[in-house]
């Protein structure tokens, strides 16, 4: 049989990217590529998500493989509020602070301020408290205070004394002498003038010594009230004191508080806080006297010299602790709304956290410990996150969705949310901070619609897709932006620039990525790193731009990295061990293909598979399966041989028959249908006593009909069988038979395609059984004829007799006692 009918000529193996074809020699004349390409559906889903200001409407990317993806959606949401003013997911982002909550400690306040207020809140105060201490030290040792203050008391210690003067002019009138003692005033008796020893007094007669303690206890009573009425002068005095000194205080600082409450008047929550502070400020003046005339003060003044001064400073305590401002999310600067990208969405990295300290043993926290996560900074813009690293971390899913769903995020220990009854060792429970944000999660379509079917709440939080391309039509303004996207790979890492050939060449590339002549990849992270090897082989050569051949170079370098095992199981091959015929004829015995994925490579190799056929009712036995060495789409496979076999030869008679197939030399799992085809021409040729020719190798999948069907991995499979004929010599009739609808999937090594145009090497394009079994037998396949049968010499004619044979025999077999039901011998 002719066999350059079926043949592929060299000009379709391979897509040939012209390099006249673009109007530049080198990408430095090329401005810089700054959108995504061919992503329409993906851009309107992005466009549809970012423009719905509605609960639930995040976003779910898939499909936007390859390294940079996370980079790419940031630089295009950042073109995208540049080019339309976008003002995020909600009002402009505002500064965010927690103020010292004086109700409640414990429970720091959160504030909202306009972008960059929050900032200058936190220097206004600090300066407020600089100011403080030198206008309330000022005004406290101003001579006029000193001298009002001492008159208070001057007066209250005059009226004392007053009283306590005339007190003992009472007492020396009844003969008593007052005389202060270490446990109070002692009251004396005395007579002429000269007081009593107790030897005197106790001489003294009964009579006369009850009347004077009569005298002394009435006296004691006066002098009780004495000293009551001196306390009573000293407390006012004081509370005159203190009244005095908050007046000044309040004097001296009430035009600082005002300056502010001025300028904070439409922000409430602020001026209540302003307000709580003077307060605050009042009630503790004794606070601005501590060095108050020592100039500008630090931003936390230093308490009394002492033994426990820092401890005071950095402890719980710390007076000075109002007067810190957390600016915990600062927009200032910022003129849209922002876009964060968390590369590691621990639960910490992801809501805040709320940090301690430890002193003499024990943790304390504050309001100026708080700290934030990516939600705080990404509120009222956007948020992007990999799913992948969000699912992996402890209870960081489950509180993302609550955060959404609720709106709000809330600052906890995550050991609150993984170990139900955990108590943190602290108490402090800021506000919680109301959600804006619109949150980007990329991830792989197959944990997408793992989420979807497992888990109630992920469409309720995430309601819109948006599905990127891993391949994109090859047209002329695709092309032109590949090369714009090496323009701008070469401008980002500093790469030398690519001569228009090479860019051709990663043009093929790309078509090659996607195994389709008419596609290209937008997997741009496997170019990106074609690129800059192919920067690195030229700059080892020496160029002063990179061509076409440093990009073939950078593609052979980086197959032979990583071809050690490919290199193996050839040698295996080219030395016998491995049983594989690249010459001569077989019956019921065809070379196979099977691609062998080890992640960073993938490559064919030839595998021999042979039938046996014989009497029996068992069918086609698929040794693999038995074995336990087969997948289930390869036992689909098998059973779709049977449905052929009996509808192509099963309408006269039973299918009596049993047929094996094995892969010979087969260790591991067989996966896959491809090899349908392989297996039913090893059969028929078996059945038929037809030899194949072993230097044709097969791969494809076959329905019940007979019609071949296309299949993955051809490149590789054709590619890993010419280098098996390579190395054990190239006769000029080896090939390989594909599917007719694998053509435009063929995009050949360049050295594959030059031994083909040599005539060194084939590739055989076939759609039915019968065009396959007829080129690899030689034989005609024939059609059947109006009488139901086959042409003699033909394959087909060849199966059906054998088949009938075999039925005979069975009925022969099982039914001597009753031959009269026989079939009749040589009909078909």
């Amino acid at each position: 049989m002719d066999r350059t009918a079926f043949e592929v000529p060299p000009e379709r193996l391979r897509w040939r990217c012209d390099p006249e074809r673009f109007p530049f020699v080198c990408t430095d004349e090329l401005n810089p590529l700054d959108e995504f390409i061919g992503q329409e559906r993906a851009l309107r889903a992005l466009e549809f998500g970012l423009a719905m200001d509605r609960p639930g409407y995040n976003i779910f990317v898939t499909g936007l493989s390859g390294t940079g993806r996370a980079s790419a959606i940031q630089a295009y949401l950042q073109r995208r509020i540049a080019e339309k003013g976008v003002q995020g997911s909600g009002p402009h982002p505002q500064d965010r602070c927690y103020l010292h909550n004086f109700a409640d400690p414990d429970r720091p306040q959160l504030v909202a301020l306009p972008g960059g207020r929050g900032r200058s809140l936190r220097h206004q105060i600090e300066r407020l408290l600089t100011d403080l201490r030198q206008a309330i030290a000022r005004a406290l040792t101003e001579p006029e205070f000193e001298a009002h203050r001492k008159a208070l008391l001057d007066a209250a210690q005059a009226e004392s004394q007053a009283v306590a003067q005339a007190l003992e002019q009472e007492a020396l009138g009844q003969g008593f002498l007052l005389r202060p003692a270490p446990m109070g005033i002692q009251i004396i008796p005395q007579v002429n003038g000269r007081p009593l020893s107790r030897e005197e007094y106790m001489a003294i007669s009964g009579d006369l010594r009850a009347a004077l303690e009569a005298q002394e206890r009435e006296l004691r009573a006066r002098v009780e009230a004495a000293f009551e009425r001196g306390h009573q002068l000293q407390r006012e005095a004081n509370e005159r004191v203190q009244a005095l000194v908050e007046q000044t205080g309040d004097f001296a600082s009430s035009h600082l508080f005002q300056e502010l409450t001025g300028e904070y008047r439409d922000f409430p929550p602020v001026l209540q806080f302003l307000q709580d502070l003077r307060t605050y400020t009042l009630e503790h003046l004794d606070l601005f006297l501590e060095n108050g005339r020592a100039g500008p003060q630090p931003q936390e003044p230093p308490s009394p010299p002492g033994p426990t001064n820092g401890l005071r400073r950095l402890g719980p305590d710390n007076p000075y602790l109002p007067f810190r401002v957390n600016v915990l999310v600062d927009n200032s600067g910022r003129t849209g709304p922002p876009v964060v990208i968390e590369p590691h969405p621990t639960y910490g990295n992801l809501f805040g956290k709320v940090e301690r300290r430890s002193l003499m043993g024990a943790y304390f926290s504050d309001h100026t410990m708080i700290k934030p996560g990516a939600l705080h900074l990404a509120n009222g813009g956007y948020l992007i996150l990999n799913a992948r690293d969000v699912l992996a971390t402890p209870a960081v899913w489950e509180s993302l969705k609550r955060a959404l769903r609720v709106r709000e995020v809330r600052l906890e220990d995550p050991m609150e949310q993984m170990v139900p009854g955990f108590a943190a060792p602290q108490g402090l429970r800021p506000e919680p901070m109301p959600l804006t944000v619109k949150v980007i999660m990329t991830g792989p379509p197959l944990l997408y619609q793992l989420l979807s079917r497992t888990d109630e709440e992920f469409w309720e939080a995430f309601k819109v897709r948006a599905d990127f391309d891993t391949q994109i039509p090859r047209t002329d303004t695709h092309l032109d932006a590949y090369a714009r996207f090496v323009g701008s790979c070469c401008g980002r890492h500093g790469l030398l620039h690519f001569h228009r050939t090479a860019v051709a060449e990663v043009a093929e590339y790309g078509a090659r990525a996607v195994a389709d002549q008419e596609k290209l990849s937008s997997r741009f992270g496997p170019l990106e790193d074609l690129l800059i090897e192919a920067d690195y082989w030229a700059r080892r050569a020496e160029h002063t731009m990179v061509m076409g051949e440093d990009v073939r170079k950078a593609l052979h370098e980086k197959v032979y990295r990583a071809s050690l095992v490919e290199e193996r199981i050839r040698e295996l091959i080219t030395q016998g061990t491995i049983l594989v015929d690249v010459e001569g004829e077989q019956i019921g015995q065809v070379n196979g293909l099977a691609v062998y994925d080890l992640g960073d490579i993938s490559f064919g190799r030839p595998s021999r598979v042979t039938a046996q056929t014989f009497m029996g009712r068992n069918g086609v036995i698929n040794i693999e399966r038995e074995s336990q060495l087969s997948g289930k789409i390869h036992d689909k496979g098998v059973l779709i041989l049977s449905g052929y076999l009996g509808a192509r030869y099963a309408q006269d008679k039973p299918l009596s028959l049993a047929a094996s197939i094995c892969f010979e030399q087969s260790y591991e799992e067989v996966e896959g249908d491809s090899a349908s085809s392989t297996e039913l021409y090893a059969i028929l040729s078996d059945l038929a006593g037809a030899p194949i020719q072993q230097e044709i190798a097969v791969t494809g999948s076959v329905n019940q009909k007979g019609e071949i069907q296309p299949i993955g991995g051809a490149n590789e499979k054709i590619e890993g069988f010419f280098a098996v004929c390579k190395a054990k010599g190239l006769t000029g009739n080896q090939g390989v038979l594909i599917p007719a609808q694998n053509v435009r999937n063929l995009m050949l090594r360049h050295d594959v395609v030059e031994a083909v145009q040599q005539g060194l090497f084939h590739v055989y394009a076939v759609s039915t059984v019968d065009e396959a079994i007829s080129l690899l037998t030689g034989w005609p396949a024939g059609a059947r004829e109006s009488n139901g049968a086959y042409p003699e010499g033909t394959i087909n004619a060849l199966v059906d007799r054998r088949l009938r044979e075999l039925a005979q025999g069975i009925q022969a077999f099982s039914g001597r006692e009753s031959t009269g039901n026989a079939l009749p011998p040589g009909t078909s």
